[in-house]
This record gives C-alpha cells, sequence and structure tokens, in this order.
C-alpha cells in the first residue's frame, strides 16, 4: 500500500461509518484520526447520541472483532482483563482473555468503575498488552478503545484520575443532529438498523498499514515547536494547577500526522494542530485551588491558548 493508496483507504473508513453515523462529521473524524495515529478516544455524551454505534460501525469497517464493556461498581479487573482458570484435565492453569481481547473495545460509562477496575486499562492503552498473574499478554495489532461517560449524571461515580484522561489521544462529544438528519435516521431504522448491512472496506492488516504511514507523516521544526508551545501554555495559565504533559505533546503531534494523512499531504501544516488543540488537550488539565474545570471550561482555556498563540508560517 503506497501513501495515496492509504489516504484513500482511510477516507473510504470515514464515508463507511457515516452510512451508520449520519450527520456526524466531526466525531467520525475524530474517531478515526485517533485509530490511524494507534490512540484511543473518550465521548463525553448524554446517551443515545451513537456512542455504541460508532464503536461498532468502526470494527464492522475494518472487519474487526468488537466487545463492549458495561462498567459498573463491581466490575473486577479480571472481568476486563481476563483471568487464569484450572483445567482439571491436564491439571494446569489456562488463560482465558476478557473482553479487552478484541480489536475495537468500548467501554461503556468507565466512570461507573472503580479506580482499580479503571486503572487496569492502563497498560493495555498505553503498551497494547495485559499482564495477568506476572505473564504479559499482547492484545491485538490493531487495539483500539473507545471510552464513554456520561457527563451529566455524577450518582455514583468515580471520576477518571488524571494519570487515565492523560492517556485518551481525544476526548469529543457526539453532539444532537439537527432535525432533518434525525427524521432520516428515524426513518431508516423502522424496519432494520443500518449497521447490519455495513459492510468492510479495510482489514485488519491494512489498518496496520495505514498506521505505518501516519508515522511517517512529516513534522517540521516549526509544527513541532508550534505544538509544544500550545501544550506548555496549559501549564502557565492561571486557573490550572496541573497542564497537559509531555505526553499531551506526543499525543498531539500524531493526531495531527493522522489528520494530515487524510486530508492527502506527506506532511502536517500547523492547522492540522491547531485544530485538534481543543480536543486533545482539553481534558488534560488540574485546575488550581478554587477553580472548577469542567470539560467545558478546559475546551474555553485551551480556545484562549490558541487564539493568542502565533501560527507559525512554514514554506
Amino acid at each position: 500500500m503506497d501513501r495515496s493508496a492509504a489516504t484513500k483507504a482511510a477516507t473510504g473508513l470515514i464515508e463507511n461509518v457515516e452510512r451508520v453515523i449520519r450527520g456526524k462529521r466531526r466525531p467520525v473524524e475524530a474517531a478515526i484520526t485517533c485509530l490511524l495515529a494507534g490512540s484511543h478516544l473518550l465521548v463525553e455524551d448524554v446517551p443515545g447520541v451513537g456512542k455504541t454505534m460508532l464503536a461498532r460501525s468502526i470494527a464492522r469497517s475494518v472487519r474487526g472483532s468488537f466487545k463492549r464493556i458495561q462498567a459498573t461498581p463491581d466490575l473486577l479487573p479480571a472481568d476486563i482483563t481476563g483471568a487464569s482458570v484450572y483445567n482439571q484435565a491436564d491439571a494446569t492453569f489456562e488463560f482465558k482473555p476478557g473482553p479487552l481481547f478484541a480489536d475495537v473495545v468500548l467501554m461503556d460509562e468507565i466512570n461507573r468503575t472503580t479506580p482499580r477496575t479503571q486503572s487496569a486499562l492502563l497498560e493495555a492503552m498505553d503498551e497494547g498488552a495485559v499482564t495477568v498473574e506476572g505473564v504479559r499478554h499482547p492484545l491485538p495489532d490493531a487495539f483500539f478503545l473507545i471510552a464513554t461517560q456520561n457527563p451529566v449524571e455524577h450518582h455514583g461515580t468515580y471520576p477518571l484520575p488524571e494519570g487515565q484522561l492523560d492517556r485518551f489521544a481525544m476526548a469529543i462529544d457526539m453532539g444532537y443532529v439537527d432535525a432533518i438528519t434525525e427524521r432520516q435516521i428515524v426513518r431508516a431504522q423502522l424496519a432494520s438498523h443500518p449497521i447490519e448491512e455495513l459492510d468492510a472496506v479495510l482489514s485488519l492488516d491494512e489498518v496496520v498499514g495505514v498506521r505505518r504511514h501516519v508515522r511517517a507523516t512529516h513534522v517540521g521544526d516549526e509544527v513541532l515547536e508550534y505544538a509544544m508551545e500550545l501544550t506548555r501554555a496549559t501549564r502557565e495559565h492561571p486557573d490550572v494547577e496541573l497542564g497537559a504533559s509531555p505526553r499531551a505533546s506526543i499525543t498531539l503531534v500524531r493526531c495531527a500526522q493522522s489528520r494530515a494523512l487524510l486530508d492527502g499531504r506527506d506532511f502536517v501544516l500547523p492547522d492540522d494542530v491547531k485544530s485538534l488543540a481543543v480536543s486533545a488537550l482539553g481534558h488534560r488539565m488540574i485546575p488550581a485551588a478554587g477553580m472548577r474545570l469542567d470539560q467545558g471550561r478546559g475546551a474555553e482555556i485551551v480556545k484562549e491558548i490558541v487564539a493568542k498563540t502565533p501560527v507559525p508560517v512554514t514554506e
């Protein structure tokens, strides 16, 4: 697969997912950007706006396996990573993989499970593997995690710690569609759901191949410095006690590489970084004492920073 074929495959993937997720180009593009960057996505929105369908549509579009984990307070780490089970036939323990061992995993309402179980995702998100009873088990090469949480309902929830939030490349909302699109969605689902007729347009090997082209996308010194300047500015804002980490800078640049490939370029523009800054940085900050910093305020702070930071001129 050459680079032009990789771009065609990536844009075709977006168009295929949009056959199910209608009227929501922005979140679909964000999800595919994360997938191709080898990162993970946090979706913060109310129920019924298509979060689960987004994950299922991506899985079907890449011919991948899909698992949905419903987070609850009694969910244990072994329930998602798997555990060793005693085999009486040969008197040995055999590892039984949990639902994390899928190509696309949806962790629904991640903030409804305990920090202990939330932390079981950290190794999987960082290293593409899980360690159970001292044995390391690799996850699928194309492993992609989408986690959701309801920003309105806080009863019986466990807020994600900063270390967990920092491992999501981007945090987005799905939003509501307009009246015309909603009517089309309702009409299309009266007989059956469109996802049942959704065909794959990529293989998992092709996804991995596109990711290689993403990583090979050129990032100039000016663009790299611009991304780092935006990230550093979050640490200096008066409303923020702890800003975005160097991991955020890395993730922002990698997602910008993915965006450049989607646009058919082999180099990253400052606008790629600028367009992703809010969703890549807004969820990563700890508020200063006495300040309330929810997702909305974090996004506002990043918008302020983007507006004040000069965009470099590249040749």
